[in-house]
């Protein structure tokens, strides 16, 4: 098997192949809540789970769906957040020149679907599901990059790679929404001792300290601190990811030349027969050691944690959300579920292609290599996808009120006209490239 040496096309693939079993337990869970047994589905995630210490009178207890949502989910906020770091540090956000064109394209698409959203509410003077204008402002990698994925080879790596830094830029503009306007209440107290473990935590790492064990009690500390604030506790995961060092403490010269004496172990050592001889242990024990050493913190959690955000965290999270039971009572809000499937597929439409253009005739930004407007145009249905976040961000929004249903039935609608729009508007202009008389 063939892998990709860019760390760019790696998290590409990682996020294509996640969207199957994002897809597959979305359709589980659909299935499930609209089965005989949609009891047994809604009463298992509304069904109270405790951890803690009943001796030191020190108990945590929430719905099995909040520790999804507010506990799994910190756990893809942290890896968000690596991904953000990694490619401010080294990858398409490094320098503006690189970065304008996505930020200029992520800015219209969450400015303008959050305009159209609250034009609905001036229009039609319904301002109680006005707290849900952030759903449309997101859009989902995993199925965004999934569908482009299906599209073949035919599509340009330029455009996989536009489409990834936009859709990260995309999240930081969720996070802090998340952060500064879905977060109550606020405990200045909790969330002053917080950021101290993170300024120790972020001073040990400018010194190139790093241990996984202080990095899980830290974790666990910095999140109850942010439970207990009043910002949202999802936060805290990409704030500890800010933290991670990104320096490795191995030297590549250093690195070849110590893995290069280990394989001379091998060579002049004699094959034994079933285990390995002493020698033979102690060079695949420095070997291992070496290797560790030569990726930075930030890398190896981040590569470690890609498989279980695409095939646990994500899928899972899926399950808990996506289970909308479709009866009368689910469509009781008929112009909540319009507004946000028309500000998730127009608005992102708009204002991702308006962005991009803006910048573009303003010489601002560049066009990615043999990218034209028209392909910038064609993909900005795919920002419309927003599953994932949009579904999080409804959670937040509509967690206590009779709205959630309404709501996850407009993000599905709006996430499946966009996909498919997106696959098909891409498709054909995908043949229009390949065709030498357009």
């Amino acid at each position: 098997m063939k892998i990709s040496k860019n760390p760019v096309e790696s998290f590409i693939n990682n996020s294509s192949s996640g969207s199957i079993f994002l897809l597959l337990f979305t359709l589980i869970a659909l299935v499930w809540a609209n089965s005989p047994w949609k009891e047994a589905y809604h009463s298992l995630w509304q069904e109270d789970f405790s951890i803690g210490f009943t001796e030191a009178d020190f108990v945590i207890t929430h719905p099995l769906y909040l520790w999804v949502n507010d506990g799994l989910m910190t756990i893809f906020f942290f890896y968000v957040g690596l991904e953000i770091k990694r490619e401010i540090l080294a990858g398409e956000l490094t320098t503006l020149r690189k970065a304008s064109m996505p930020i200029f394209a992520a800015l219209g698409g969450i400015l303008v679907p959050i305009g159209i959203f609250f034009l609905f509410v001036l229009v039609t003077n319904q301002d109680r599901g006005a707290t849900g204008w952030g759903i449309p402002m997101a859009t989902d990698i995993a199925f965004s990059l999934g569908i482009l994925h299906l599209l073949g080879k035919r599509v340009p790596l330029g455009l996989k790679i536009f489409l990834t830094a936009f859709a990260i830029i995309d999240d930081i503009g969720a996070i802090l929404v998340i952060a500064f306007f879905y977060s109550s209440d606020i405990q200045l107290n909790y969330l002053f001792i917080a950021l101290g473990i993170l300024a120790v935590l972020g001073a040990l790492a400018y010194y190139k300290f790093h241990s996984k064990y202080l990095l899980l009690i830290s974790g666990i500390a910095v999140w109850i601190l942010f439970s207990e604030s009043g910002v949202h506790p999802t936060i805290a995961g990409v704030l500890l990811a800010m933290v991670i060092p990104s320096a490795r403490s191995e030297r590549l010269d250093n690195f070849l030349g110590k893995v290069e004496n280990s394989l001379d172990t091998f060579k002049e050592t004699e094959e034994p027969d079933l285990v390995l001889s002493d020698e033979q242990q102690e060079a695949v024990d420095d070997i291992n050691v070496i290797t560790d050493r030569v990726q930075s913190p930030m890398q190896q959690l981040e590569n470690g944690l890609s498989g279980w955000v695409s095939i646990v965290i994500m899928p899972v999270f899926a399950l808990a959300n996506a289970g909308i039971t479709f009866d009368a009572e689910s469509f009781n809000q008929p112009l909540l579920l319009i507004q946000i499937g028309v500000a998730m597929v127009v608005g992102k439409v708009c204002g991702i292609s308006l962005g991009s253009i803006l910048a573009y005739k303003a010489g601002i930004a560049h066009l990615p290599k043999g990218i034209k407007i028209k392909d910038i145009v064609s993909l900005s249905f795919l920002g419309g996808v927003g599953f994932t976040m949009s579904l999080f961000i409804g959670e937040l929004a509509f967690r206590e009120n009779d709205l959630l249903s309404a709501s996850k039935i407009g993000i599905l609608f709006g996430t499946v006209i966009a996909g498919v729009s997106g696959y098909f508007i891409l498709r054909y202009r995908l043949r229009q490239k390949s065709d030498p008389k357009s």
